[in-house]
């Protein structure tokens, strides 16, 4: 098992920035006033169909720039793309958004070996976040140890400022077993669990898997709810479950419900 690694604050590992307080908490009983430029860095804009073209990826890319996002979601192939148009104009050298690229997406089958350097080579291309699936399988037969053992060789692959969000597709886990999942993902060296790729059948993120990631990990692990929120009372019910970024490929919609 490798030395836990001191996890940074939600929203404070954006490159360039920095760290930002979490969304306002009102008194018990009501419900929070969220602004959308808040829940605008929580955003990871997403475009992961294997259809994606490279135009697509740089629209995806400006509109991140627009809405003020605090990364993209992007496949391995279109990391070094994605990282290229992170610059802001005129010269100046500050990342506008983070990159964020997906490894052993979306079965989480491929060896461990091929996960690790599917990071690196991410990394090499400009990525500075890896959303990891892990090994499904292993997580329906309570194999904790493997999934740790999984998410450490990842871990190390990378450089320790690099963002590590695993993938467990909750929608397929009890709490108990997500509960498990995100454990072996904090021994592991992980800095976020993330519900879904929200590409399995068996759906994507729900409040009942963000709430029991929260009880699991909440406050030392940032937690990604993705998969299936497209509008902004869902995204509001995940940030009040404990979600503390939300991957969304309609983060347009999504963020327009929110007031300035």
């Amino acid at each position: 098992m490798m030395q836990r690694m001191t996890t940074a604050p939600a929203g404070s590992d954006r490159p360039g920035e920095e760290p930002e307080k979490s969304p306002s908490r009102p008194a018990a009983g009501a419900r929070p006033t969220l602004r959308r430029a808040e829940v605008a860095r929580m955003v990871d804009h997403t475009l992961l169909q294997p259809s994606a073209t490279g135009e697509e990826i740089l629209a995806l890319c400006g509109e991140a720039a627009k809405l003020g996002v605090g990364a993209v979601c992007v496949a391995p192939t279109h990391v070094y793309l994605a990282a290229a148009s992170t610059r802001r104009d005129r010269g100046e050298v500050r990342p506008a958004f983070g990159v964020a690229s997906v490894i052993g997406f979306p079965h989480g089958t491929h060896l461990t070996v091929i996960k690790a350097e599917e990071a690196r080579r991410a990394v090499a291309d400009g990525a500075t976040e890896i959303d990891m699936v892990i090994d499904i399988a292993n997580a329906m037969d309570e194999n904790w140890r493997a999934i740790e053992t999984e998410i450490t060789e990842v871990r190390l692959s990378v450089p320790p400022d690099v963002v590590l969000k695993v993938i467990l597709e909750t929608a397929l886990l009890p709490d108990e077993s997500i509960g498990a999942a995100c454990r072996a993902a904090e021994a592991g060296g992980a800095e976020f669990v993330k519900t879904s790729t929200g590409f399995h059948p068996a759906g994507g993120a729900s409040v009942r898997a963000v709430r029991a990631m929260t009880a699991a990990v909440g406050g030392r692990l940032g937690i990604k709810a993705s998969g299936g929120i497209r509008t902004t009372e869902k995204a509001i019910e995940m940030i009040e479950a404990g979600a503390t970024r939300l991957g969304l490929s309609a983060s347009a919609d999504v963020l327009a419900g929110f007031p300035r």
